[in-house]
């Protein structure tokens, strides 16, 4: 496991720098460890492509916390704080930030959403299937605490 010998916030550009023992150095937009947070509520409880948050450009970190030796909490200026970010999310975050960034981006273009506007559109909402009395499947946006349908 490779571990962080420095993590760095720049507040006034709103970016957090860490740095791991092997060398590595990444720049980290604090919006895109907001959007990619490791919580529940972004990742849900199945894995899988996170839920599309909007309207995190201006967001920054408001507090840093260790946990343990593996791991960091950030707390964020919205009142976001239930991720932790351990040293291997770190990496997985850092090492794929290009392409999960451009990934992001283009979701949001489909779903007609802006990094400058938090409503959630239906349309980017995960789908939950059941089946009805009568057998039909039935479709519903599965609502998760703290995103605008």
């Amino acid at each position: 496991m490779t571990i962080p010998t420095q993590i760095t916030h720049h507040k006034q550009s709103r970016h957090l720098e860490v740095g791991f023992a092997d060398g590595s150095r990444f720049d980290l937009p604090c919006e895109y460890l907001r959007v990619f947070s490791p919580s529940a509520e972004v990742r849900g409880h199945g894995g899988g492509e996170p839920l599309l948050v909007g309207g995190k450009r201006q967001v920054n970190i408001s507090a840093i916390e260790p946990v343990g030796r593996y791991a960091v909490r950030l707390r964020f200026d919205d009142g976001h704080d239930t991720g932790l970010y351990t040293w291997s999310g770190l990496q997985e975050l850092a090492s794929n930030y290009e392409a999960w960034w451009q990934r992001y981006l283009a979701r949001l273009a489909e779903h007609g959403m802006s990094r400058d506007s938090d409503i959630t559109k239906l349309s980017a909402l995960p789908v939950k299937t059941s089946s009805g009395s009568n057998g039909a499947k039935k479709f519903t946006p599965a609502m998760t605490g703290g995103h605008k349908p």
